[in-house]
């Protein structure tokens, strides 16, 4: 199902604290981008208004599916997921008492992917085969690694089309953050999704990314439309490459 993100004048916080600042950014069919910043600085509070977590005090998250254009601010986040829209969360937020199938078989909410449960079980069992093999283990008794398995291949159970990942880095040795990355960029060119990720780590973000923003202090601070402007863009080179 082709979608499309776009948001516009976006604000948001938490109390009487403002995160975000006028964001506007945009996501097209089949794109994977990436939005770039260092903690505290709004990347998280972005995809959680996005998945109607945080209401918005302003602006417009906007959600084209199939030539149909959805309001998402005012939607509970099952509403948001059953239109097709999947998170990954920062730090995995599984259940670890229970098992990793079973984990699974919960991101499968929406009444599509209901219907799509033992082909989507065959489907990340192959692309994870440590998950097949342990598929009775309980989720919590895993590795950080296998725990972000688990957490990317329960957001494929629910059949997405625009996929939400929020810091994939945090707590994995650099050899395990480059596996995952490729591991994403071959299941979204798979499912054909669209793809918005949050990261701070722009050697591992640039490797999936077509296209990118630098959000600063909950402002984005600057749009690069290629990757090519992402690796030359001062800020990159001042914080993330050392130059």
């Amino acid at each position: 199902m082709a979608s499309n993100l776009t948001i516009n004048g976006l604000r948001a916080g938490y109390g009487s604290v403002q995160v975000l600042h006028d964001v506007a950014a945009t996501v097209t069919n089949g794109e994977t981008v990436v939005l770039l910043g260092s903690n505290g600085n709004g990347k998280s509070t972005l995809l959680k208004c996005i998945m109607g977590i945080i209401t918005p005090t302003a602006g417009e998250i906007l959600l084209t599916l199939e030539g149909e254009t959805i309001g998402l601010i005012g939607k509970k986040p099952e509403e948001i997921v059953d239109l097709g829209v999947a998170l990954v969360p920062e730090g995995r937020r599984l259940f670890p008492s229970l098992s990793v199938e079973e984990n699974l078989i919960l991101g499968a909410f929406r009444a599509a992917a209901r219907a799509r449960i033992s082909e989507n079980l065959e489907f990340v069992f192959e692309a994870f085969p440590a998950l097949a093999a342990r598929r009775s283990q309980a989720a919590g008794s895993m590795s950080g690694g296998e725990q972000q398995m688990v957490a990317v291949a329960r957001a494929f159970m629910s059949n997405p089309s625009l996929l939400l990942i929020d810091e994939p880095s945090v707590g994995l040795a650099p050899i395990l953050v480059s596996r995952m990355i490729a591991k994403i960029k071959e299941l979204k060119e798979l499912r054909n999704l669209t793809v918005l990720m949050a990261e701070q780590n722009f050697n591992q973000a640039i490797k999936i990314a077509d296209r990118g923003y630098i959000i600063v202090h909950g402002q984005i601070e600057f749009e690069g439309k290629s990757t090519y402007e992402l690796e030359n863009n001062k800020m990159i080179k001042q914080y993330y490459l050392g130059a």
